[in-house]
């Protein structure tokens, strides 16, 4: 193995640098890397500044991660090319596990060796169930012996100081603390991951970095950074500085679908979302509907007192829309004329697909939430529909990440 002190690689250009597929990987992981950070990694080795496995982690997160919400998905695509731990992007103790293809490969092989008893999916404790998969995979984070990518003495990966690569790093041999493990085995940046799922904390950071604001109100908040600086320049005499509340004063939208089993699932996220835009926004107003929109929505929760979308096409073509609702029903619910078959006296009414159209067209600034993962789009249930609405709206999933693509489409002038 050649030493990466060598004049032979004392010049790196993207074709021959070390770790490609890495950043390959991390792309996949949804980590934004390019070949300038893949350069820098490599001028980073040629500099000497990797001596461990443990150095190699802190180096590679200094130069791939940039925001904190991309940090979860880095140490977890460093642990399933360095160790071979296939860690799913979910925090412990979420039932969004059961979702995940780690925890489906995981359950069947499981089964295979029989250390599960066989028996039908929904007889099983999911809590049992969950318990057993996380204590699975802290004992390989414990003792893990490495696999194919395992960085060490005899492996295949181009770190290590008797590995079988053609090219690699010559380094003092593997960490023996395993630093990196312990700090992957901690996720503590979970909650900031663009694909965890909504709570208080993350939804709130997202919604801040909506564009549009103006200072509005009384100068009633204590601005705590100010005051100790200007208190610091007069000698230690306290000088309180207090500041206007932002507030976003563009016109809001927002319609729910309220109606039928499907919402129920999402009845917490939907909730979550609802209150923390009617603290975000001044101007915001709330209709709900069952599935779909046709020539009516209603103002209150309990869809008795109708709101026609003729009048609300009044509205300046400024004004944002953002629709919640997961967007699977019968087709004929869409798109035949009078599909709606829960409202009286609309059968001869134009298809929702006509009203979609021009709500669409009026209000160019319009974001479908789905609580239905991004992944699961193409095949749950109900799927045509669904992505027969994308035609119409930019759609996104409700997750923090979607929660900031919405933000960022809505943010546009």
């Amino acid at each position: 193995m050649k030493s990466i002190n060598s004049k032979e690689n004392s010049t790196t250009s993207y074709s021959n640098a070390l770790f490609v597929d890495f950043v390959t990987l991390l792309r996949e992981y949804g980590v934004p890397a390019g070949p300038k950070d893949l350069l820098e990694l490599n001028k980073g080795f040629e500099k000497g500044v990797v001596k461990s496995l443990d150095d190699l982690f802190v180096f590679m997160r200094l130069v791939f991660v940039r925001r904190v919400e991309h940090m979860d998905a880095f140490e977890r695509a460093f642990a399933f090319y360095f160790y071979d731990l296939d860690i799913p992007a979910v925090k412990e103790g979420d039932y969004a596990l059961f979702n995940t293809e780690q925890f489906k490969r995981w359950l069947e092989k499981q089964l295979a060796e029989g250390k599960l008893p066989k028996r039908a999916y929904w007889e099983y404790d999911a809590d049992e169930l969950m318990k057993r998969f996380w204590d699975t995979l802290r004992k390989q984070m414990e003792e893990h012996h490495g696999g194919s990518k395992w960085v060490g003495t005899g492996g295949n990966s181009p770190f290590g100081h008797s590995g079988n690569a053609e090219r690699g790093i010559r380094v003092f041999g593997e960490s023996r603390n395993r630093s990196a493990l312990k700090v992957i085995g901690e996720r503590r940046y979970i909650e900031y991951s663009e694909s965890n799922q909504l709570r208080e904390e993350n939804l709130r950071q997202a919604l801040e970095t909506m564009k549009h604001m103006k200072n509005e109100g009384p100068r009633d908040r204590l601005n705590l950074d100010d005051t100790i600086r200007r208190t610091a320049k007069n000698g230690g005499e306290i000088d309180l500085v207090f500041e206007r509340d932002l507030r976003d004063k563009i016109s809001v939208m927002l319609f729910i679908d309220n109606g039928g089993y499907s919402m129920r699932p999402f009845v917490e996220v939907t909730r979550l979302l609802f209150t923390k835009l009617h603290e975000r926004f001044e101007d915001l107003t709330t209709y709900f509907f069952h599935n779909t929109l046709y020539e009516r929505v209603w103002t209150d929760a309990r869809r008795s007192k109708p709101a026609p979308l003729e009048q609300i096409l009044q509205r300046r073509n400024d004004t944002r829309l953002v629709f919640m609702g997961d967007g699977t029903m019968a087709p004929e619910e869409l798109e035949y004329q009078g599909g709606e078959i829960y409202q009286y006296g609309i059968s001869n009414a134009p298809p929702s697909t006509y009203w979609l159209k021009r709500l669409s067209d009026r209000f160019p600034h319009s974001v479908w939430l789905n609580p239905i993962p991004r992944d699961q789009w193409a095949t749950t249930y109900g799927h045509y529909t669904l992505n027969r609405l994308r035609e119409f709206f930019h759609m996104e999933d409700m997750t923090l990440g979607g929660i900031k693509g919405m933000v960022e489409f809505l943010s546009e002038k």
